[in-house]
């Protein structure tokens, strides 16, 4: 998932993320993380908020250097 990349492509922090998908700031860390996934049903409300598709947001992230 790609939501780190996303959110700071929006300038977004943790914290306003959280507040628009009405999560706590360690829910949208572990999402991050990939701790945790979030859950199906909020894919798309997640996918606007970032102004991405779901495709984008659920593509696997490219591999670190």
């Amino acid at each position: 998932m790609s939501i780190r990349k996303y959110r700071k492509l929006c300038g977004m922090t943790q914290k306003e993320l959280a507040i628009a998908m009405d999560v706590d700031q360690a829910a949208v860390s572990r999402w991050e993380t990939g701790e945790t996934k979030p859950l199906r049903k909020t894919h798309q409300r997640l996918a606007g908020s970032l102004g991405c598709t779901v495709d984008e947001l659920l593509a696997p992230d490219a591999p670190q250097a």
